[in-house]
């Protein structure tokens, strides 16, 4: 519910704070005081459309802020954690805080709980909070899916519905796989015989990830090999042929050792020189041996490699991709071919899912189709019970509900609209169509009763809906006020004094002259049960006060009392 409601330069308003409580609160005044500019500022703090001149004159800007009493898990937490923000309370209730800044060269900025949001935002958090219904305002009953809800609430259908939603999606699910798969089937029919073709043709080729790279420098390393094989035979004749150095050496090496005891100063130095060079002759010829080894290839193998090089980059160029995703593709061509083999069984279970899911929607959307026309009787004869104290006794209330097993939806293949016949004799139609301002005001406050809680914003305005009635029809409008401010909090504005009498908070509102009549602004006080009484008898009587009208307005406050 609202608790509070500060209004900072909107307008004729300079400072003001409100409070409010359970109940029936009622705003009352002469005309012009000042009621329509206190419901835009709360309109603004609502999520309502911004303007300029809402600014007062002299100030840069004006700014509106609505708090909020709520239970955790209201609507409204859920549309904060959907957009990321933050209302974490351990209690059961907690307090929710819109706030609305309206600069004067236009721009506005929004905030819930002190953190920055875009007015989208507030305004779907605020139609949870709060429901302002005018003489004229038609956002309660022109939407016909705002009916369907309202007869859903009155009947307490809501667990049905959301369990039909899911059969919803569930059925949505299967027939867009079912699509998706004959989409595929009719696709890779239309190619069976390239498929089978390129299937076949690849399975043959059998191409590996890698393959290409690996092979080509095997070709690399051969080519290059045939090219200095003569050089490597060449050199290691040289080193370890018939005409190698080495047995001459080593012999060299013999005769020097015998003359080594007598000259070892002479020899020892020689002897280990011509070793290494030995060594080392030797060593060059192990190398040049495992190097002619190593370029020692069948030319055959050559010609496979480049065949099959070949084969592959001919397969990459018809089909367009890399060789390396030659494998893939013939895995992707196997499957199209299994899919053409195996498709028709695959629709079958396909089609036996998704016929099992619109069977299993179908049933429930019935039941919940039957479990509305029902409720639309009863709604019907609640709604009808209280028109004749509205003065609409003549008029009759009616809930059409059109149902359509082919146009089905997420909420079923029923079409909720409300239809009124104003007087006997005359068409019936839609309730936007045929009732004038004020009976639809009078429809929307019987709905509203009959509703009670459900379907409701915790906290509903109405303004102005006793316009152009008074009697026993203020009376019986301020009665169902009363009791429809005994699930929700209701705040009324008024001029009848039937309806402010049956209040728990009655707010007046004045204009005030300031600065010797240079400027007005506007107050809001509280009244007490001495000032309630008199200005009920002001709204008895008019600008002169009598006797008779005081002692009417203490029968009426006793009467509601």
């Amino acid at each position: 519910m609202l608790a509070r409601l500060s209004i900072r330069d909107i307008v004729l308003i300079e400072r003001l704070d409100l409070e409010f409580s359970r109940g029936l609160a009622v705003l009352t005044g002469e005309t012009g005081a000042g009621k329509s500019i206190l419901l835009d500022a709360f309109a603004l703090a609502l999520g309502g459309r911004g303007d300029a001149s809402l600014v007062r004159h002299g100030a840069e800007q004006g700014q509106v802020t609505a708090t909020f009493d709520i239970r955790n898990g209201h609507p409204a937490t859920n549309i904060l954690a959907g957009n990321g923000l933050d209302h974490a309370s351990s209690q059961e209730s907690c307090e929710m805080i819109l706030r609305r800044v309206q600069f004067a060269d236009g721009r506005t900025r929004a905030f819930i709980n002190d953190q920055s949001v875009s007015v989208q935002t507030l305004k779907a958090v605020g139609a949870t909070l709060v429901e302002i219904h005018g003489q004229h305002d038609e956002r309660a009953l022109v939407d016909a899916s705002t009916h369907r809800q309202l007869l859903d609430a009155f009947a307490g259908l809501e667990k049905e519905v959301t369990a039909l939603e899911t059969l919803w999606e569930s059925r949505r699910a299967a027939v867009s796989a079912l699509d998706a798969h004959r989409a595929s089937m009719e696709r890779a029919a239309r190619e069976a015989d390239y498929l089978r073709h390129a299937s076949d043709e690849l399975r043959a080729l059998r191409p590996e990830d890698g393959e290409e790279t690996a092979l080509a420098a095997r070709r690399t390393i051969m080519m290059q090999g045939e090219k200095i094989a003569s050089d490597l035979r060449e050199a290691q004749e040289a080193v370890g042929g018939p005409h190698s150095p080495v047995p001459a050496l080593a012999a060299a090496v013999r005769r020097l050792e015998r003359r080594a005891a007598n000259s070892p100063a002479l020899v020892e130095p020689a002897v280990k020189a011509i070793d290494i060079a030995i060594n080392a002759l030797e060593e060059a010829d192990q190398h040049l041996h495992a190097a002619l080894v190593a370029a020692d290839f069948d030319p055959g193998e050559l010609e496979r490699i480049e065949e099959r090089l070949f084969a592959l980059r001919a397969a990459s160029r018809k089909y367009s991709t890399p060789v390396d995703g030659l494998a893939a593709l013939a895995a992707k061509f196997a499957s199209d071919v299994a899919m053409i083999d195996a498709g028709a069984s695959r629709l079958k279970k396909l089609e036996a899912v998704a016929t099992e899911a619109d069977q299993r929607y179908g049933a429930a959307a019935a039941k919940l189709s039957a479990a509305r026309g029902k409720s639309a009787d009863k709604l019907n004869k609640a709604v009808g019970a209280e028109l004749a104290p509205l003065k609409l006794e003549r008029a009759k209330f009616m809930t059409q509900v059109e149902s359509d097993a082919n146009a089905p939806g997420p909420q079923g293949i029923d079409r909720v609209e409300f239809w009124v016949q104003t007087n006997p004799g005359t068409k019936a139609g839609p309730i936007m169509k045929v009732a004038s301002g004020g009976e639809l005001s009078r429809f929307l406050l019987a709905l509203k009763v009959v509703l009670a809680d459900r379907g409701s914003a915790p906290t509903l305005v109405f303004d102005e809906i006793d316009t152009g009635v008074g009697g026993a029809v203020a009376d019986a409008i301020g009665s169902r006020l009363a009791r429809l401010a005994g699930g929700v909090q209701v705040m009324a504005v008024t001029h009848a004094p039937q309806v402010a009498a049956r209040a728990s908070q009655h707010l007046l509102i004045s204009k005030d002259a300031l600065d010797r009549g240079k400027r007005v602004a506007t107050r809001v006080n509280a009244l007490a049960a001495d000032h309630r009484s008199e200005e009920i008898a002001r709204m008895l009587a008019g600008a002169e006060i009598t006797a008779e009208a005081r002692a009417a307005a203490r029968r009426l406050l006793q009467a509601a009392s």
